[in-house]
């Protein structure tokens, strides 16, 4: 993947907490972030800020089944990676 930093990634993050994403299935959930927690609104778990770095190794790749076993929410991790609006990287 070209020199995107997470850093980038998670300011792009801060940009659209609170709008709609969709996961690959197309439930829709929304974010909220505390410092380096991401918190999907579908679900009580929060999702590190190192386990979109860890995915963030793999982008683009198909679906969240690629990240199934490196990171914690991967339907969550592969949506935003994969949403346009943060995105917009050379990947």
């Amino acid at each position: 993947m070209s020199g995107v930093s997470i850093d980038d990634v998670w300011s792009r993050l801060k940009d659209f907490e609170g709008h709609d994403f969709t996961t690959k299935k197309g439930l829709p959930f929304t974010f909220t972030l505390r410092g380096d927690i991401f918190r999907p609104s579908r679900t009580k778990y929060n999702v590190a800020k190192s386990d979109f770095c860890k995915a963030l190794k793999y982008v683009p790749y198909t679906g969240p089944g690629k990240i199934n076993h490196i990171v914690r929410g991967p339907s969550y991790v592969w949506a935003v990676l994969h949403d346009k609006r943060i995105r917009q990287y050379d990947w």
